[in-house]
């Protein structure tokens, strides 16, 4: 089975901002998945599904991003021993807006999402879905930028990468995170 998660705030109010498109890339690959089972719980919304064969958790934590961790160590403890692998989708402000890169393991980079996750699994190794919003501006505080709406130029190019991620995810699954890597990085 492969947990992918989605990371982002709850509620309207955030909806759309740059720091939420992990969630709005998982909603999208949900979108495209013909039979699914979506409930809560782990404090998330689920939806189970599979792919090309593949036993599939799609988890959006329901908490605030910097608590990210709670929800997914939760979910994994509970399927422990039928995870093969972890994907979180993510914003990045270290690449430019719309360019999508996928590592596998590591540092955070600072991303307090990724550093929740990585605490409370006890672990680095997870595999991520990095997607570019861009530097703030200078003088803007990143966590003020991440919390903003993509500007009206940046909104089509969102749009077209948000289907590209979708596509990187199910090469991901189908193929893995090496070929996947020498595929799109």
């Amino acid at each position: 089975m492969i947990l992918i998660v989605g990371l982002g705030n709850p509620g309207k109010k955030y909806e759309l901002t740059r720091h939420n498109i992990g969630f709005r890339i998982v909603d999208r690959f949900a979108d495209s998945l013909k039979e699914k089972s979506c409930y809560r719980k782990f404090n998330s919304r689920v939806i189970e599904s599979s792919y090309n064969n593949h036993k599939i958790i799609i988890l959006k934590p329901m908490t605030f991003m910097n608590s990210s961790g709670d929800s997914v160590n939760l979910c994994y403890r509970f399927f422990k021993n039928e995870i093969s692998s972890i994907l979180v989708v993510h914003d990045d402000i270290d690449i430019e807006t719309g360019r999508i890169k996928l590592k596998k393991g590591g540092s955070t980079a600072g991303h307090k999402g990724l550093e929740s996750i990585a605490e409370r699994l006890g672990s680095f190794d997870f595999d991520r879905l990095r997607f570019g919003v861009g530097r703030p501006p200078v003088g803007k505080d990143a966590a003020d930028y991440v919390l903003e709406e993509f500007n009206k130029k940046e909104k089509e190019e969102v749009d077209f990468a948000v289907q590209k991620a979708v596509d990187i995810i199910k090469d991901y699954i189908s193929e893995g995170i090496e070929y996947a890597m020498n595929k799109y990085n």
